[in-house]
């Protein structure tokens, strides 16, 4: 049986098998995923009852991570019982709720995956920046006490969104729902010293729609997840901070009807949601823009490195898919206090348009193709022998 590599995002999670006989080109395109998929939805009794994901046919299995809880005894017909009743497993970027990833993980594995109960194979896991190491040990413990896996594994994100564009040392810069990491990767290994985690994300890029969007629409009735699919479809960057003052005085507005008939205006309010991102005081934080964090960061590494890792330069997270982000992340590095300027990497013409939401994943299905069938892994002989600790001495 073939690996299964996971990667748990604050708002969605994928998963999928990393198929040995497939070369890295033959990866199947992935869809497209929009906040339109309802949260899963579990019961008191802890079992997933239902939840839309795209099909595993044509890539990982995508599904929103956040789920939805309803009274065992009661029918999951009564639209009133699941509102407001959300479970968070994870919640920026770390899984918080570990029953509800356990039961999030048992119907992603056996029912949308197909494993088999004493049939288990192997699984990857992918992990954020920064992760504590009590996160680590509790996974691994759930998956072998609690699936019996064959065997485990785990890689740091940065470091599988690099191979996924055929790097091995570089930058990412991971823009996801619930947190930013900047990271820096020289041969295969994340230099933690010259890494940050910001927790900021698209939530909170979310809400700034939001705030600016009741202001121009005083009448309307919004709720985050209209905000949310508004901004996937609208949400740009300027081109230059002296395009984005322009806009600011002058912009036109675009009419857009609501599921249930309202009418909002959209205009300027788009454009702030990705100058954020290089303007922070707009989110009322006192801190450098995206490109110059990535500089700073990169500063405290060996000036022999700088090159090396600035000029290979990966963006990654759902974010990053944002219209404009890239060019204006682009046109800012020319702009940098660095005498050497950060540069984008292009993923190969083999990989998916939208490569940039599943990066961390493909990479992990790359790397699945090697550790497993070398024996690189953690097994369950090593896990009864050392416990949940042996984590950290076969994954790094």
């Amino acid at each position: 049986m073939e690996a299964v590599v996971v990667d748990a995002g604050t708002k969605l999670l994928k998963a999928g098998f990393a198929v040995p006989d497939q070369p890295p080109s033959m990866l199947r395109r992935f869809p497209s995923v929009s906040s339109e998929m309802d949260a899963a939805v579990v019961d008191a009794g802890s079992k997933l009852l239902k939840f839309n994901h795209a099909s595993s046919e044509i890539g990982p299995e995508v599904i929103p991570t956040q789920m939805k809880r309803v009274p065992e005894d009661e029918s999951l017909t009564d639209a009133s019982l699941l509102e407001n009743v959300t479970v968070d497993p994870v919640v920026r970027g770390f899984i918080r709720d570990w029953d509800a990833m356990e039961d999030l993980l048992r119907h992603v594995l056996y029912t949308g995956l197909g494993w088999e109960i004493g049939n288990e194979g192997h699984i990857l896991f992918t992990d954020p920046l920064s992760t504590p190491k009590a996160v680590r040990e509790q996974l691994v413990q759930i998956m072998f006490e609690k699936f019996n896996i064959s065997g485990f594994y785990a890689s740091e994100q940065a470091v599988l969104s690099l191979y996924a564009v055929g790097r091995i040392s570089g930058c990412t810069v991971d823009i996801g729902h619930g947190k930013m990491d900047i990271a820096s990767v020289i041969e295969g290994a994340v230099q933690h010293i010259s890494s940050r985690r910001f927790e900021i994300g698209g939530l909170d890029l979310t809400n700034l729609f939001a705030q600016e969007l009741r202001k121009s629409n005083p009448h309307v009735n919004l709720t985050i997840s209209d905000v949310e699919k508004l901004k996937e479809r609208y949400a740009c960057c300027a081109e230059d901070d002296a395009a984005y003052e322009k806009i600011q005085q002058a912009c036109s507005e675009e009419q857009h009807i609501l599921p249930d008939g309202q009418v909002i205006k959209i205009g300027r309010e788009r454009y702030t949601v990705g100058e954020a991102l290089f303007k922070p005081s707009i989110l009322r934080l006192e801190a450098h823009g995206i490109v110059e964090q990535l500089v700073r960061c990169i500063s405290t590494v060996s000036s022999e490195n700088h090159r090396q890792l600035l000029e290979n330069t990966v963006l990654c997270g759902g974010t990053a898919s944002m219209t404009g982000f890239e060019d204006r992340f682009q046109k800012e590095a020319t702009l940098s206090s660095s005498a050497i300027r950060p540069c984008l990497v292009k993923p190969p013409e083999y990989m998916p348009d939208n490569l940039a939401n599943y990066s961390a994943w493909v990479g992990g299905a790359i790397l699945a193709k090697v550790v497993f069938p070398q024996n690189q892994h953690v097994t369950k002989a090593d896990y009864d022998e050392t416990g949940p600790s042996i984590v950290h001495k076969k994954c790094f």
